[in-house]
């Protein structure tokens, strides 16, 4: 459990955002609190990005949304890759680092270029940067399923039914952000230059090659969440951080 502890506050967590004991309660399941993810002086360094299933959109349209989004962000911006997550109840999430703490009306600016970008017909609150969230792994209280980081080639599957039974093993969610990297101040400058010089364009983001370069370096060949994934793949992922695997969640048919 530390080791995750240390892996959600290395990306995530501001200093003090909430007590070691309260964490390790809500990755218990013992209660659910939801966190803020910027700090008293106004600052975050967590980037979540939601899609949630909506009754009025095709099957799985959220997910193929996220993977959109994903994408974008890593080969047309040149961002790290980003964490993904299930809600425990109708949909994913998108989890951003930032190296260093930004303004939350910073970061609401970007989440609105890239939602005016990339997703413009999805819902997006005004207060996402500041909104509190529920930090995986957690029991989601309202669906009784868990919410957990995954592995985004089996992402597809949770398409109708984004939690699982029972809740996932620590060191698998350890696994899914220890390889993940933040998103430095130039990096993440750079990306909302070229998302406010798109706005009006074309549609997407003008890919360069210096973007492509940037997402090259920063995405690990075995870290890329978006390339086709088979079981094999994300055993043999597992395995290679001494990880023995306990898949929990049924595919449908």
């Amino acid at each position: 459990m530390q080791k995750l502890i240390s892996e959600l506050s290395r990306l995530y967590l501001p200093a003090g955002a909430l007590s070691p004991q309260l964490l390790a309660q809500n990755m218990l399941g013992q209660s659910s609190h939801a966190i803020s993810l910027s700090g008293d002086d106004g600052l975050a360094r967590g980037i979540v990005i939601p899609f949630d299933k909506t009754a009025d959109r095709e099957d799985g349209e959220h997910w193929r949304r996220l993977c959109e989004v994903a994408q974008a962000l890593q080969v047309q911006l040149g961002l790290p890759a980003p964490a993904v997550s299930i809600s425990g109840a109708n949909g994913y999430a998108l989890w951003l680092s930032l190296e260093t703490p930004a303004p939350v009306a910073q970061i609401q600016q970007f989440l609105e270029l890239l939602h005016t970008a990339h997703f413009p017909d999805m819902p997006l609150r005004p207060d996402a940067a500041a909104a509190p969230v529920e930090l995986p792994p957690c029991l989601h209280q309202a669906s009784g399923r868990w919410a957990a980081f995954i592995h985004p080639g089996l992402g597809a599957s949770f398409a109708d039914e984004s939690g699982l039974e029972m809740a996932p093993p620590f060191a698998a969610q350890s696994a899914f952000l220890e390889g993940l990297h933040s998103i430095a101040t130039a990096q993440f400058l750079h990306a909302m230059e070229a998302l406010r010089r798109a706005q009006g364009a074309a549609p997407g983001v003008e890919t360069t090659p210096a973007a492509v370069a940037v997402a090259q370096r920063a995405v690990a060949p075995d870290g890329l969440l978006l390339k086709d994934a088979t079981l094999e793949d994300i055993v043999r992922f597992l395995h290679a951080k001494n990880i023995e695997p306990t898949f929990r969640h049924l595919l449908p048919g």
